[in-house]
């Protein structure tokens, strides 16, 4: 009996593995299909197979001319950005107001229907929470709160207060109006086409025709209000009773050299050269006025002293004119040297928080402080007994320095509500805090 062998013995595994081969591919090819299928049927703004295919569609619009009215008070707007760790909650009602009277300006420069109009609160409620954050913490971080008395001084305390606003609204106002207007137009993944008058993009707008002309308002408005609180300041002696704990004095020196040129086509034909020296003498410690706590507990043998957190309780600065060489054209002015002795004088408080961190410092001096104070009394209760010095975790009352008015409280300002044109003003909504 004979029998036939194949040529190749390997012949029938090739063919088994170029089965499973296609096995594979077939396997992914469904797998490719079924992805298609769930994109096509169950992903969000596809519901049919000729949409999936379809490209993105363009948003058309017609922009027409409007007016920005943002109907805030400016100089209850300026009283706030003034202090706003006195006015936290009157801050947060210009952030609002601002910001919703800002969506209704784009909405109507875009010329959008009523219907798309209603929903731009509702949708700017949805990022309030975090905005009104960003907005307060941002400003405080760049505003020195402590200094109200030295900037209103030096006729810059509103005027500030204006650039800072404006430096915070610009990070945030492109963001949330480009959000908000992609929401409302679908037009994530489209193209919008606009044509009419001023045509610009929701951000340019909104920065362009709502932001800049406020903040050149306010300025304006600022510039009266610091001449004003300058030439009032202090007309009276001011009395008042205060208990402070100074733990911490940092004294520095400082110079600023500055040259000023006249120009005639091109060329300097004259040239004053001025040279401003200063020392400065920081003290930090705790305002006892604010808060403090002294606590006994029998239990574990230990006195608790819980003080404010540290703040610059004195700032004494003593300018001094080095150089002042002045050219027959090109003079300075006495509003350029205040300008010069101020900007002396925040280096100074920068230079003391940021890189000395004399307020750390005034924590870590409190503790011996407090121990020789009450060290005796301490002693007198017993061998056993100990200190432990605590911080609060915030301010109970922020100070706000004496501009004259004694201890009075200020009131706090009246902010008119928004009125978006050509739409009635919804009612606002209980935002939680």
């Amino acid at each position: 009996m004979s029998t036939y062998q194949p040529d190749d013995p390997y012949q029938g595994s090739e063919s088994g593995k170029s089965q499973v081969g296609q096995q594979v591919v077939l396997v992914l090819l469904i797998c490719v299909a079924l992805v298609l299928l769930y994109n096509i049927f169950f992903s969000d703004g596809s519901s049919s197979l000729t949409s999936f295919f379809q490209p993105s569609k363009e948003v058309k619009l017609t922009y027409v001319p409007s007016d920005f009215n943002p109907n805030l008070d400016e100089e209850a707007t300026l009283r706030v950005l003034a202090q706003p760790d006195v006015y936290a909650k009157e801050f947060d009602d210009i952030v609002y107001h601002f910001n919703i009277n800002l969506l209704y300006h784009v909405a109507s420069r875009m010329s959008l229907p009523d219907s798309l109009k209603r929903r731009l609160e509702p949708e700017y409620v949805k990022h309030h929470q975090y905005l009104k954050t960003l907005y307060y913490n941002d400003f405080i971080a760049l505003k020195d709160t402590s200094a109200t008395l030295y900037e209103t001084w030096y006729n810059d305390n509103a005027n500030q207060a204006v650039e800072l606003f404006s430096e915070v609204a610009g990070k945030y106002t492109c963001f949330f109006v480009t959000q908000i207007m992609a929401t409302l137009l679908r037009a994530d993944n489209g193209r919008l086409m606009a044509k009419g008058d001023g045509v610009d993009s929701p951000c340019g707008i909104a920065i362009r025709e709502g932001l800049q002309p406020l903040v050149e308002r306010l300025k304006k408005k600022a510039a009266v209000m610091d001449f004003s609180a300058s030439q009032g300041l202090l007309k009276e002696r001011v009395r008042k009773g205060i208990a402070e704990l100074a733990t911490y004095e940092l004294q520095s020196r400082l110079a600023l050299d500055k040259k000023l040129q006249y120009e005639l086509f091109g060329y300097a034909i004259s040239e004053t050269d001025i040279r401003v020296e200063a020392i400065s003498v920081v003290k930090a410690g705790f305002r006892l006025n604010d808060y403090l706590d002294v606590t006994y507990s029998p239990s574990k043998d230990m006195v608790y002293v819980t003080l404010p957190q540290p703040v610059i309780l004195s700032h004494e600065v003593y300018p001094k004119i080095d150089k002042l060489d002045v050219g027959f054209l090109a003079g300075i002015t006495g509003e350029e040297m205040n300008r010069n002795f101020n900007e002396l004088r925040r280096q100074f408080r920068e230079e003391a928080i940021g890189q000395e961190q004399v307020l750390e410092k005034a924590k870590m001096r409190a503790d011996s402080v407090m121990t020789m104070l009450l060290g005796p009394t301490i002693g007198a209760m017993g061998r056993k007994v100990k200190l432990e010095i605590r911080f609060a975790e915030q301010q109970v009352q922020p100070p706000a320095e004496d501009g004259g008015k004694g201890n009075s409280e200020p009131a706090p300002p009246q902010l008119s509500d928004p009125a978006p044109p050509t739409i009635p003003q919804s009612k606002r909504r209980n935002l939680a805090n």
